[in-house]
Parts: structure tokens; sequence; C-alpha cells
């Protein structure tokens, strides 16, 4: 190792410690990064591991292998290590609310995060959420923002405080939400329905869009209710975490 480099500590290097944290730990493994063109059958081996435990995967060059381990074998494998590690989704629902009936007594917030791509949006939204009391928040494992130092450090430390889980399909879990007495409710600036109008006085689970695109189509027709924001200015939208912490409070008023 060149003198005075190390390791980002949030890296898996090698094939077997990485092959290790799929098959042991694979919430704590955010993505897993293979050598292009190279590694064989145990780097291929590896990319059917991540597959298979739902963890993306990116074939890079060698280059930036050996600029992530600082002089470690790399061996062809290297993988981000999440600082907070997902839970299961229906682990942590039942954890929130076990049943039907325990939805509809308690009235629980969620949040849902259709594929956010600033780590720092990320993180204010997390800190939003623990302080407006939601339950849980669900991201989807693609085209999400990683959940690294960056958004605990946005998050101010509050990212370890509330439970996150990833799912392969947020349309799939928009479904299964409402089986379980959620009404789904996405922030959309051409919503039907304003936020203040909303009756919010039941379970919620709340759905904000990326950046750029807002709600995917899948997600925004899924939804119970589409609210806006109305926006007295001549600004023609609000930062997706801004419009996150408004909404939610909203939510919240009729719960304190």
């Amino acid at each position: 190792m060149s003198r005075g480099k190390r390791p980002d500590t949030s890296l898996i290097i090698g094939r077997n410690p990485v092959r290790e944290a799929l098959e042991q730990r694979p919430a704590e493994v955010e993505k897993v990064l293979l050598q292009k063109g190279g590694g064989g059958q145990n780097v291929e081996a590896i990319r059917k591991l991540a597959t298979a435990s739902g963890v993306p995967f990116q074939y890079v060059p060698l280059g930036k292998l050996n600029q992530l381990a600082a002089g470690l074998n790399h061996q062809g494998a290297v993988a981000r290590a999440t600082p907070v590690a997902y839970q299961d989704v229906d682990d942590m629902l039942a954890g929130i609310a076990p049943s039907l009936d325990a939805v509809q007594a308690s009235k629980p917030m969620l949040l849902l995060l259709d594929g956010v791509e600033d780590p720092y949006n990320f993180g204010a939204m997390l800190r939003s959420a623990v302080a407006a009391g939601v339950g849980g928040v669900i991201v989807p494992k693609q085209g999400m923002a990683p959940f690294n130092a960056a958004v605990l450090k946005a998050s101010a430390g509050t990212a370890a405080q509330i439970p996150v889980a990833r799912v392969s399909s947020m349309g799939n879990q928009i479904i299964a939400l409402k089986e379980r007495g959620y009404w789904v409710v996405g922030a959309d600036g051409m919503g039907e329905t304003t936020l203040w109008d909303m009756d919010w006085d039941r379970p919620v689970a709340l759905v904000m869009g990326s950046e750029g695109s807002g709600l995917s189509k899948r997600v925004a027709d899924a939804c119970d209710y589409r609210v806006s924001i109305p926006l007295r200015g001549p600004a023609e939208s609000l930062n997706v975490s801004v419009a996150a912490g408004i909404v939610l409070f909203a939510a919240a008023r009729c719960r304190v």
C-alpha cells in the first residue's frame, strides 16, 4: 500500500470478504463492484450471488478497483457497505403494526422514496421523517442514492434512529401496503388534492419522487391520492427534501 493512503473503511475488499458479506449480511451491502473483463469464474459467482441477494452490481475497469482498494489485493471484487443496515421490509412493517387491526388503530406514517438520487436529499428526508414520527422508510434497490456517510451527515445522525427497508419493486410494495391497510399518497406538483385539503387522519404511506422526474408512472398510478403543495410565490417547484418535510408535518398535525 502506498504511504499515507488507506482504503475507504466502508469498502469490503477481496473476493472472499465480498462473498461472505453477500451470504451472511446482504442487507449491509449497498453495491458490488466487479472487474470488467477479468476475474474469471470467481467474479461471475459473486455476480450471481449478488443477483440472488438483490444487491446491485456493476462492472468497472481494473483501475477503478485499484484506486478504491488503495493497494490491497481486491481480486476483482469490491463492495460498498452501508453505514446503517437495511431491514427486511416485512419485519419492519410487522414491528410498526403487525396486523390490519393494529394499522387501523395506530394509524402509522411511512415514507417511500421513489428513486431519490442525491445522498444529501436522502439524509435530509430521513431527518424530517424522524422528527415527524414516521415509523419506517422504504426505498428501491435500483436508482436510489447509496446509504453512505453523506446520508448520515445530512441526517445529522438521525438516520440510525429510523428503520429503512429496501425493495425490488416499489409498485408491488405499494400494493402490499394497501393490503395492510395503508392509504398511499404521492406528492405531485400536479396533484388534484392540496396537502391542506387531504384527510391525513388515517394510516398513510407518503411517496416522494425523484429530483428530476418526480413519481414514476407506475407508482403515480398506484397511489390512492396525489397531493400538491400550493405555491404562492413565483417558484415553480421545491427541493424534494423541503417538500417532504412540509408534507410530512402536514400529515403529522392530526397525530399531535
